[in-house]
């Protein structure tokens, strides 16, 4: 039975991994090389490289910042109701459950520039959607539960004795979060980076719907991605293609790599 479990294991990292990252690197130097460097040294293509570079840039610090400061309020925090602890668990885990693109349609319904809201902000000079703030914000309504969801069960696991007996030594809480939950919390967090990364770099659904897929504008690489395969230009598409997940897959490894060298 357990070599059977192995071999089916094996079998669809085999199909659903290997060989269609194979077709892609297939695809993307079908003509060579000179093809692959020629889609990614492509004006188009290096703008919507730099998009999606701000893009995880923004969202993953936003991401750390609030989704930690999120999950020590839920699982810290002794003043606030269940209901409202309940409340806020659903709210954290409604983008597994909506369609990134209800997401993305969401922003464009209350900051469209036909909206209210969307034209008093146009107004002032702010433009939302169909611009850069409109697709971090897509990113960030699908990419805000993994960080929150890395870290609160860490903060289970450790629970308070430590931090209380911080505070009793006179600790204040900013040294007491640095010098005690920080340490304990930090590969929680990483780990919570590693997915947002690959998360956001690789978001098409919500991001196509608030950008408007503007060229070399608010075109993302996953978007041009999508461009290239209507156009028929496989060559480009799939070279994009394997950059975002090569991208993906080394910043993976490299948490791995770090994480085993901090365990010998």
């Amino acid at each position: 039975m357990k070599k059977l479990n192995i071999t089916v294991t094996y079998l669809v990292f085999l199909l659903l991994l290997i060989i269609p990252l194979g077709q892609v690197l297939s695809s993307a130097f079908s003509t060579g090389f000179s093809g692959f460097w020629s889609a990614l040294t492509d004006p188009q293509a290096l703008h919507a490289f730099l998009i999606s570079g701000i893009l995880v840039g923004a969202v993953t610090a936003l991401n750390t910042l609030f989704g930690v400061l999120l999950a020590m309020l839920l699982v810290r925090e002794t003043g606030i109701s269940r209901r409202i602890r309940q409340f806020l668990n659903a709210v954290v885990d409604l983008p597994f459950a909506v369609s990134p693109i209800i997401g993305g349609l969401m922003i464009l319904l209350l900051l469209g520039p036909h909206t209210a809201l969307g034209a008093f902000l146009e107004d002032h000079g702010v433009k939302i959607v169909f611009a850069l703030p409109g697709m971090i914000l897509a990113t960030l309504f699908v990419t805000f539960p993994l960080m929150v969801r890395e870290v609160m069960p860490v903060l289970q696991e450790i629970g308070t004795d430590q931090e209380e007996a911080a505070y009793t030594l006179g600790a204040g809480s900013w040294r007491t979060f640095w010098r005690v939950t920080w340490p304990s919390i930090r590969w929680g967090v990483l780990y919570g980076v590693v997915l947002t990364v690959a998360r956001a770099l690789g978001e098409f659904g919500a991001v196509l719907v608030v950008s408007g897929n503007i060229i070399n504008k608010t075109q993302s690489a996953t978007t041009l991605v999508y461009q290239q395969v209507e156009n028929f230009n496989f060559v480009a598409a799939n070279s994009l293609a394997f950059v975002l997940a090569g991208f993906s897959i080394v910043v993976l490894m490299t948490l791995e790599w770090a994480k085993r060298r901090k365990e010998v």
